[in-house]
């Protein structure tokens, strides 16, 4: 008899709730620190193929095939759609809604600009595993895209870090709040110095907030490897010792492995065997030597 399967619809964060996964069909699972981590990918025979996630809540009427290292999960023309109704596209020029401008740290030297609706609150600073922020600002969404430009023009400061660089550095941070909010506040008075600030953008003063307990990730061990795709008949066994962003970091037999969680949408997923093959492996990108700061 064909084994029942869930698919995966993403990791959500909140402040109130932390992480959790969310499946098709709306079932939700607590994403708690020491939680055993176990599941399967369905075997070919079974349906094991990844396909794509569709876009703006309608799924892909074609249920195309994705690449199992792909972070997006959607076929090229979903992809197209949901971009085209995002705000980093910059299409979205009449929303009304209010912006907050933020800076969001993640390891020594490593700082970015970026935007979020105020009614999201901190959720995006969770969703792209900052290990703190601070807000810079608030008003009219063009304003707070200026003032991003006005930011990566005027002080070097980028709108994306990749990932593989923030998974490296998160078992090496500063050891106090105070020490990972430094460069932060550095960077705070220099932005709101510019002379050429937005007039509609309002400025909000430097109140660092620190994610390393929400993350879990005091005494983390560095991890040995990231899986790199999800397979067909493979399986994962862990422990959860951290999540941060979309990762979770889990102990397994193997030592302290990154599982991207935006690898598992689209794969029908069942419970783990323990006759199951391993989800490939990279070995974990090097922690690099903390660099002095930003400049």
């Amino acid at each position: 008899m064909e084994q029942a399967s869930w698919r995966c619809s993403g990791l959500r964060w909140s402040s109130a709730q932390g992480p959790v996964l969310e499946w098709d069909g709306g079932r939700r699972s607590a994403l708690v620190r020491g939680k055993r981590v176990a599941f399967g990918v369905a075997g070919v025979a079974e349906g094991g193929v990844r396909t794509c996630i569709g876009a703006r809540g309608h799924a892909c009427p074609l249920r195309a095939a994705v690449p199992g290292r792909s972070t997006g999960a959607r076929c090229e023309e979903c992809a197209r759609l949901d971009r085209a109704h995002s705000v980093a596209a910059d299409t979205l020029a009449d929303d009304p809604r209010p912006y907050r401008v933020y800076l969001a740290w993640f390891g020594t030297g490593m700082v970015k600009v970026g935007i979020t609706a105020e009614e999201r609150g901190s959720a995006r600073l969770l969703e792209q595993g900052a290990v703190c922020f601070s807000w810079l600002g608030t008003g009219p969404l063009m304003a707070a895209r200026r003032t991003e430009e006005l930011l990566r023009a005027a002080l070097g400061v980028p709108d994306r870090i990749p990932y593989g660089d923030k998974r490296a550095v998160r078992s090496a941070l500063p050891g106090t709040e105070g020490e990972r909010a430094a460069e932060l506040e550095r960077l705070h008075a220099q932005a709101l110095a510019l002379p050429a600030w937005p007039d509609s953008l309002t400025p909000a003063p430097c109140h660092p907030v620190d994610h390393v307990d929400a993350f879990g990730l005091t005494g983390l061990p560095p991890a040995v490897g990231e899986v790199t795709e999800l397979v067909a008949g493979a399986a994962l066994h862990g422990r959860l010792l951290a999540a941060a962003g979309p990762d979770l970091h889990l102990d397994t037999p193997a030592g302290v492995v990154v599982l991207d969680t935006r690898l598992l949408r689209g794969w029908p997923l069942i419970p783990a065997t323990n006759n199951a093959p391993p989800l490939p492996l990279r070995e974990a990108k090097p922690i690099n030597p903390p660099q002095e700061g930003l400049f």
